[in-house]
C-alpha cells in the first residue's frame, strides 16, 4: 500500500508542488483551464485550496509555473541531447537542436492546447508575460556554446543565444506558413543567423 502525506493526498516522494502542476496541465490540455477554478485544480490533486494557494498565490502564478517547468523540461532535453552529441561547428549544434526542439514542440499537448484555445489566458505566459523562460533557454544556450567554444566572443555568444531563444519561441507560438517551413528549413535558417553573429577568431 502506498503511503500518503497528510492533507495532500500525494504519494511519497511526489511533492506537493508536482502534484499541483500535473492537475493544472490536466486542465490545460482538457480546454478547460478559463473556467476552472483554483478549488476544481486543487481537488484533482487531492489537496486543499488552501495548500494550492500557499504553494502559488494566485490562478496566474500557477499557470507561469506550469508555463516555466514545461520549458525546463524542454531546456533538459535540449541539453542532454547537445552534450551527448559532437558537433564540430556551433552552426551545426543549434541548427540540430533547433529542429528538435521544433519537432517536439509540434507534438507538445500542452502548447498546442495554448495555441488553439487562448480563451484561458495562458499564452502571454510563453510571450509578453515570458521572460523567465526566455531566460532559462537563453543562459542554457550561452552557457553550451561557451563551453565547446571557448574562443568565441562572450558579447557574441550572449547576442547569439538571446536571437535565437526569441526567434524560436516566435515560431513555436506562430508557425511560417512557407511551403518549405519545415523543422529542418526552419532551423537550418535560425543557425544561419546565429553563425552570421557569433564571431570566430
Amino acid at each position: 500500500m502506498t503511503a500518503r502525506c497528510k492533507d495532500d493526498g500525494m504519494a511519497a516522494g511526489r511533492s506537493t508542488r508536482e502534484a499541483l502542476l500535473d492537475a493544472a496541465y490536466d486542465v490545460v490540455v482538457s480546454g478547460t483551464w478559463e473556467t476552472a477554478r483554483m478549488l476544481d485544480v486543487a481537488a484533482a490533486a487531492g489537496v486543499s485550496r488552501q495548500t494550492l494557494y500557499n504553494e502559488f498565490g494566485s490562478k496566474d502564478a500557477l499557470a507561469e509555473a506550469l508555463a516555466l517547468r514545461e520549458a525546463t523540461q524542454f531546456i533538459e532535453g535540449n541539453e542532454k541531447f547537445l552534450y551527448s552529441t559532437p558537433f564540430d561547428r556551433p552552426v551545426d549544434a543549434v541548427a540540430a537542436v533547433t529542429a528538435s526542439t521544433l519537432r517536439q514542440a509540434g507534438d507538445n499537448p500542452l502548447l498546442k492546447a495554448t495555441l488553439t484555445n487562448d480563451a484561458g489566458g495562458l499564452l502571454p505566459f510563453l510571450t509578453t508575460r515570458g521572460e523567465p523562460v526566455v531566460v532559462a533557454a537563453r543562459a542554457s544556450m550561452e552557457r553550451y556554446l561557451t563551453e565547446h567554444w571557448p574562443h568565441l566572443p562572450a558579447a557574441d555568444v550572449a547576442l547569439a543565444a538571446e536571437a535565437l531563444t526569441r526567434l524560436t519561441i516566435s515560431y513555436l507560438i506562430l508557425p511560417s506558413d512557407a511551403e518549405d517551413a519545415s523543422a529542418d528549413v526552419i532551423a537550418a535558417q535560425l543557425a544561419h543567423v546565429v553563425d552570421r553573429l557569433l564571431t570566430t577568431s
